[in-house]
């Protein structure tokens, strides 16, 4: 086997309107290496490896592939040449089943029985197992992840591009994953990384490139790095940890009652009878693996998803019946997971996405007409106070790379002064720095008298912020435990579903 690295990336620079997204990056991954990509949100590595699966032309710069010049024209190209990706995004059917998304994902792909007696095979072999007949709707999120994953698999790759790919996984799942790169690797795969969680680089990657404002600033083994080490360099400064304030509690600032509810989603999960009280001062934290009525429970909090009056009470008065403006009036504030399309419209300035949820509070509308001064008096300061990079609040949100524009959204409910806001996901797909921001800012709105829910499938984050946990499985929401009396791996089994059960205490 040569000696050569499988891939060489040679002063690759992409620019947009505003904005340079690589800035003359050379890397390399050799053959059968695990390398991270790691960087801040806006550091140009979603950029990056768009050029190299053929998603994205250069500018400049060039990439050599198993030692010959490699210009993709397309990611039809990037597989034809032996590169595959699993995007952080799942890009499936729920309306079909696990073969058919299969089959769309492959150039030609066999005849259906053929395909399905390949994904089984493939399946075991590297430990994720798939029933190819299996409605994908009908799938966990770790089980999406699979399909994705054998997707990948049957065009036997040379490298394997993965981002973000533990987000929606628990600790157990994980490492399953895990096992599955290995075993790759040992089979001469290599793999390209992306994961703003540090301590799982360290675990797995041999070696990584760091990126920062578009440049390649350093290169390290991360096995010899602490995951402090690695963000420090990712930022270019010290770290902050996040600190609580001690403060007292104050009264039940939100309670629900027995709250069940049909999904509006054919393909969601209905809430059956969850019930949770948060007093003024506290952060609960709600874990659960990805589809297990997340989604639906912010969206009945939030007002999206009515239901009957007293489910639903803030500081003792019925709020269930009430729709999003009504309760936001109230001081009852939501940010949902999805940022493009749901959090934000993705076509309309950052000045016109602050008023969409902020014109309430911040009182924008005059006689049936928004203020737009206003409106972008708080869209800058949404941008200074929570450091969204971007050129200006003119910028449309989808022009922000998708951890700048967590930040504005999480930043626009923050400093509306919420009495309390639910959050999905505050700090999925955030690097390091910014998400110990965003945790110290919800850390500091609890602080202030608010209550805060934080649903996530973080399960650090959850024991950093929050007092209280409860999982969520099915729909149905386990009774609240203090976090200094959990572990992770009990956590990971909450909410794998043994909540139902008594998860067992560590001996003292």
């Amino acid at each position: 086997m040569s000696d050569a690295p499988l891939l060489a990336v040679e002063g690759l620079r992409k620019a947009y309107p505003g904005v340079v997204a690589n800035d003359d990056v050379s890397f390399t991954v050799g053959r059968g290496e695990v390398h991270a990509l790691l960087g801040e949100n806006g550091a140009g590595k979603s950029t990056l490896v768009k050029m190299v699966y053929g998603l994205v032309r250069p500018d400049q710069g060039g990439m050599r592939f198993n030692e010959a010049n490699y210009t993709p024209m397309s990611p039809h190209e990037a597989r034809q040449t032996g590169i595959a990706m699993v995007f952080q995004h799942f890009s499936l059917f729920e309306a079909l089943d696990v073969a058919e998304n299969v089959a769309l994902g492959m150039e030609n792909p066999p005849p259906m029985r053929e395909l399905a007696d390949s994904i089984r095979e493939v399946s075991e072999t590297y430990g994720l197992p798939l029933d190819p007949a299996k409605m994908v709707g009908d799938l966990s999120a770790g089980e999406r992840q699979r399909v994705e994953i054998i997707r990948c698999l049957l065009q036997d790759p040379k490298l394997l591009i993965m981002d973000e790919p533990t987000s929606v996984l628990t600790p157990q799942e994980v490492d399953i994953l895990f096992e599955t790169l290995r075993k790759l690797q040992a089979e001469g795969t290599s793999i390209l990384y992306i994961s703003h969680k540090l301590e799982e680089i360290r675990a797995l990657c041999d070696g990584a490139t760091i990126l920062r404002l578009g440049k390649v600033v350093g290169s390290c083994d991360p096995r010899e790095k602490t995951a402090r080490e690695l963000a420090e360099m990712m930022v270019g400064t010290e770290l902050a940890t996040p600190a609580v304030r001690a403060h007292e509690l104050g009264e039940v600032a939100l309670k629900i009652d027995g709250l069940s509810a049909v999904s509006p989603n054919p393909f969601g999960t209905p809430l059956k009878s969850v019930s949770l009280e948060i007093r003024q001062g506290e952060v609960l934290g709600i874990g659960g693996v990805a589809g297990n009525g997340q989604d639906e429970l912010l969206a009945a909090l939030s007002g999206e998803l009515l239901t009957s009056p007293d489910a639903v009470q803030l500081h003792g008065s019925p709020v269930g019946h009430l729709g999003p403006n009504a309760r936001r009036a109230f001081g009852l504030l939501a940010a949902p997971e999805e940022r493009l399309g749901h959090a934000a419209a993705p076509d309309m300035s950052l000045v016109e996405n602050a008023a969409l949820s902020g014109w309430v509070r911040k009182k924008m509308v005059s006689r049936s007409f928004i203020n737009w001064s206003k409106a972008r008096d708080f869209a800058d300061e949404i941008i200074d106070a929570f450091d969204v990079r971007t050129p200006g609040s003119g910028n449309p949100a989808r022009a922000l790379s998708g951890g700048n524009l967590q930040k504005f959204v999480i930043g626009r409910e923050i400093l509306q002064a919420p009495e309390v806001l639910v959050v999905n996901q505050p700090t999925w797909g955030v690097d390091a720095s910014a998400a110990a921001a965003i945790r110290q800012a919800l850390l500091d709105l609890a602080a202030g008298g608010a209550a805060v829910l934080v649903i996530s499938q973080d399960l650090d984050e959850l024991m950093e912020v929050a007092s209280q946990f409860a999982a969520l499985n099915e729909g149905k929401l386990s009774d609240p435990r203090p976090t200094h009396d959990l572990t992770i791996d009990q956590i990971g089994l909450m909410m794998g579903g043994a909540h139902g059960m008594e998860v067992a205490h560590d001996p003292a």
